[in-house]
Formats: C-alpha cells, structure tokens, sequence
C-alpha cells in the first residue's frame, strides 16, 4: 500500500495519550519498564528485551495451580507461530524462579503434545511488576494469603505502546487462538489502513451484492478505515465492496483477503480456516 495512507495505528492511537493522568494502564500508553528475574535468566530492561519488536504479557495466578499449568503449556504450543510474526512471549506470576522453574516438569509432562517452554517467566516475588500493570491491588496484596495476579495478557507494539489487554479470573482458563488471532489483527491495522470485523476471520461469508445476488468471496475480509479517502481506496483497492445499510453512509467498505498485500496475513488466514 501507498505510505500516503494513513496506517490504523498512526490514526487510532493518536485517540489514546502515551501516559494516564492516574497511574492505571491503558491502551495507547507506553508501558512500564522492569528489570525482571526469568528462568531465561535476569534482564535488566523489559523495554530493552523486546527492542523494536512485538511481545506478549501473560500473567498466571500461580505455579502448582491447574488451569495455570494447562494455559502455559497451549500457550508454548502457539510459541512458533508467535515467534514468526516477530512477537515475544514473557509470562509472569509473584512466584520466584525456583518455583517456576521445578513446575514447569509438570507442565511438560501434563500436555498431551510434546512441547518445550521456549519464552521465560518472570518471577515477581515482591509483585512490583504485577502491581505496576494494574494485575494485583497494592493495597491489599500484603494482607492475601495467597496474592494471585489476575489471568491477564497485555499485548504491547514495537514503540512500548499498549495496544490490547484482555483480563480473566482465576476461575477461567484463555484460548490461545484468540490470542494469536489479536496479534495479527493488530499487526494488520499497524501495517495497513485495515480494521477486522467481528468474528474475523469467519466474518462476512455470505453477503448482498449490489444486483441481488448472494457471495461468499468476501468471508474473511477486512475493513477500510474512515481515514482512507474515497479515491485513495479506489487507487489501492479498485476490487473494494461497500454494503449497502439503510442509511446510505459508505463506511462498511470491505477489502478481500487476497487483496490485502500482507504474505503473513493470508497464511494465517489459511491456518485458522482449516
């Protein structure tokens, strides 16, 4: 695509300032650097340790814990594929390193796929680091006997911007496809003027075209964003489709999969439509 184009990120994330007016982590700020503990060893900079690259934040209640050892072990099933978007993976519970360390033997004999813990996970003891992400309530962590972080996932772009964050409870493990399918979807909208629908990939398989008859070639499309002109999605996108609403308003302007000039998006959507 044209540079002339706007990139969604470029737009989007001009809404959302770099920092919060009161200390809580949200999307658009850049978020807080740690020295940080691993079982990868000790880093003095996670800002330094992601330089120039995506990465994912994946908080765990704690070690020993079931869904937890579930979630780590599909979560080092996806690793390759992250690996291959240039997306780090770090996960983290207040647990120290040693611990983390003798548990993960279990997660790798509990998953039924062989698999091998390739990312590091933080230990953060003194829950500095879960506190500063908004993961643990410091004013009554000291007082829990069992201080767990929440299930969150922070995923953060190559400028340390926050660009999504999902939260869970102990109780509810998470679906690493979906995690994978926000990742892209976020690479997409930072490389191109693009937003996915809802559902994508499985959106839009059968719609209305302009002389009444039907068409499934625009399932897993995506679309236009506002900031691109009418002329310019005629330049770059000549085979672009509006749907037609009651309103008349030409917003839902949809891109075909092919059409989006992205190897690494067509590939995925080949994984995940399989």
């Amino acid at each position: 695509m044209c540079s002339t184009i706007k990139t969604g990120t470029k737009t989007y994330m001009s809404l959302y300032p770099e920092g919060s007016t009161d200390g809580g982590l949200r999307l658009g700020n850049i978020v807080p650097d740690f020295s940080m503990d691993t079982t990868h060893g000790r880093f003095d900079s996670f800002h330094e340790w992601k330089k120039g690259k995506w990465a994912i934040l994946f908080s765990h209640p704690a070690d020993f814990t079931p869904v937890c050892t579930t979630e780590i072990g599909r979560l080092a099933l996806k690793y390759d594929e992250l690996e291959k978007m240039d997306c780090l993976v770090a996960t983290l519970s207040v647990d120290p390193v040693k611990s983390h360390t003798e548990w993960l033997n279990d997660v790798v004999a509990h998953c039924e796929n062989k698999i091998e813990i390739k990312f590091p996970i933080i230990g953060d003891a003194d829950r500095s680091i879960s506190t500063a992400y908004g993961m643990i309530d410091p004013g009554t962590s000291d007082e829990q006997s069992l201080p767990l972080t929440i299930r969150a996932v922070f995923i953060i772009n190559p400028e340390n911007k926050l660009m999504l964050s999902l939260n869970y409870p102990a109780c509810v493990g998470r679906n690493m496809d979906e995690i994978v399918r926000c990742v892209q979807a976020l690479q997409l909208s930072y490389e191109k003027s693009i937003a996915t629908p809802a559902n994508w990939p499985n959106n839009h398989a059968d719609i209305l075209m302009p002389d009444g008859t039907r068409s499934t070639e625009f399932k897993g499309s995506v679309f236009l964003l506002p900031t691109v002109s009418a002329e310019e999605a005629k330049e770059h996108y000549p085979n672009f489709h509006t749907c037609d609403v009651p309103s008349k308003i030409e917003y839902l302007r949809l891109v075909k999969r092919e059409d989006v000039e992205n190897k690494g998006y067509n590939e995925f959507l080949e994984y995940v439509q399989s």
